[in-house]
C-alpha cells in the first residue's frame, strides 16, 4: 500500500509493501458509496490531489498506523468564501449588505456625504469589493444596527430564501463546491470535526453553515459585530450595534482558532493569502498534518484567478505551497463538477436516461 506521510507540511513518499482493494458493500451494490470510503469523494477526478487526501485520512485514522490521531485531536478547518462557494466578483456577505444599504438608505441622510455609503449609493463599488471583508463587515455593521440578534437571524435566512447569483442564475445556497460538500462528509465520517473559519459575520454564516455544509452553528469561528445586553419588562435582548468587534482574517485567524477551539487543526483549507497563516498555524504542529488550497483556474464553470486579484488574492499562498508541501488544488483539473446544483442535475439526468 503507498502511504503519503505529511509532516510539517512536506509529503514524504514511503515504500510500497502490499496493496489490497477493498470494495465497501454498499458500493459493490451499486447504490450510494460509504462516505468513510475515498469513492465518496465522487465529484473529484482520479488524480493526485484526491489520492493525497484519501492517502493522509487512511494514515491518520488507521488505528495501526503509527501516525494514528485520536478522534478528539481530529480537527479540519475550512475558510468559507472561495474554498467552500464563489466570492467572484463579490462575496455574498457584501451583496446582502449593499442590498440592506439600500433598503434603509431613507432612514440614513448622513450617508449622502459619508463614505464608502455615499459611493455606494451611486453604484461605484469598486472601491467597496476591493476593502475585503473588512469594508464588508464595516458595511455590514452600520447596514444592520439596532438589531437584536433573533431579528438578524430571521432577515439572513430570509434573504438567503429568495436571493439568487446573477450569473448563474441559481440560489446561492445551490452555489456551494459540490465537491467540498463531499470532503467534509468525507471527513466527518472519519471521525474528524469540522470548522468553518471565516472574516464573515459570524452570524450571517451560521444559518447557512448549518443548512448547507451540515456544521453547526457552535463549529463557526467569524467576524463579529458589538452587541449591546438590554433588558425590557423581563424580556432580554442582544442588539446590534454599528461597530465592527473582532475580524477574522489573516493572522487573525489562528488567534481565533485557538481561543475558540484550544488545539491545533490537524487539516486546514483555504484559497487565499488571508488564509495562509492558518495553513501555517495547521501545517507546523507536531505529527501529520495537511494543509490545501483551492486554486481558481476554471473561467467556464466558475472563475479564474489568483495573484492580481482585488479580491481572494492568491499570491504568496502558491509560493508558500511551493516550498512548504502544500497541496494546490486545481479546480478546473481536479474537479469533475463544481457547483451543488450541477451535481443534481447530473444525477437526475442520470436516472431518467436509465428509466428510458
Amino acid at each position: 500500500m503507498i502511504r503519503t506521510m505529511y509532516r510539517y507540511g512536506i509529503a514524504l513518499t514511503v515504500v510500497v509493501l502490499a496493496a489490497c482493494t477493498i470494495i465497501p458493500r454498499q458500493e459493490a451494490n451499486g447504490s450510494r458509496a460509504d462516505p468513510a470510503s475515498g469513492a465518496a469523494l465522487a465529484s473529484w477526478n482520479d488524480t493526485a490531489s484526491k489520492r493525497s487526501i484519501v492517502d493522509f485520512v487512511t494514515l491518520v485514522t488507521t488505528p495501526e498506523s503509527k501516525d494514528f490521531i485520536a478522534r478528539a485531536d481530529r480537527i479540519a478547518v475550512f475558510d468559507n468564501d472561495g474554498t467552500l462557494w464563489p466570492e467572484q466578483p463579490a462575496s455574498v456577505q457584501l451583496v446582502f449588505a449593499l442590498q440592506r444599504v439600500k433598503t434603509v438608505a431613507s432612514r440614513h441622510p448622513e450617508w449622502k456625504r459619508q463614505e464608502p455609503f455615499r459611493s455606494i449609493l451611486k453604484g461605484n463599488l469598486k472601491s467597496v469589493a476591493a476593502s475585503g471583508d473588512a469594508g464588508s463587515m464595516r458595511v455590514l455593521a452600520a447596514a444592520h444596527a439596532g438589531m437584536t440578534s433573533d431579528q438578524f437571524a430571521a432577515l439572513v435566512h430570509e434573504w438567503f430564501d429568495s436571493a439568487s447569483d446573477p450569473r448563474f442564475n441559481r440560489p446561492y445556497t445551490d452555489l456551494a463546491y459540490q465537491p467540498m460538500l463531499e470532503l467534509l462528509a468525507y471527513l466527518r465520517a472519519h471521525g474528524f470535526k469540522t470548522y468553518l473559519v471565516t472574516g464573515n459575520d459570524v452570524e450571517f454564516v451560521r444559518d447557512l453553515a448549518q443548512r448547507v455544509y451540515g456544521i453547526p452553528p457552535e463549529q463557526v469561528i467569524g467576524s463579529t459585530v458589538r452587541y449591546r445586553y438590554g433588558q425590557t419588562n423581563g424580556a432580554t435582548s442582544l442588539t446590534r450595534l454599528a461597530q465592527v468587534d473582532t475580524l477574522v482574517d489573516g493572522a487573525a485567524k489562528p488567534l481565533a482558532i485557538d481561543r475558540v477551539i484550544g488545539r491545533r487543526p490537524v487539516i486546514a483549507f483555504g484559497n487565499a493569502d488571508g488564509d495562509v497563516p492558518m495553513l501555517e498555524w495547521t501545517s507546523t504542529g507536531d505529527g501529520p498534518r495537511f494543509a490545501a488550497l483551492l486554486h481558481h483556474t476554471d473561467a467556464e464553470r466558475e472563475y479564474a484567478y489568483d495573484r492580481t486579484a482585488k479580491s481572494g488574492k492568491l499570491d504568496k499562498g502558491l509560493d508558500e505551497a511551493g516550498t512548504k508541501g502544500w497541496l494546490v488544488v486545481d479546480m478546473k483539473n481536479d474537479w469533475k463538477t463544481v457547483f451543488k446544483a450541477d451535481s443534481a442535475a447530473a444525477a437526475a439526468s442520470a436516472v431518467a436516461t436509465q428509466a428510458r
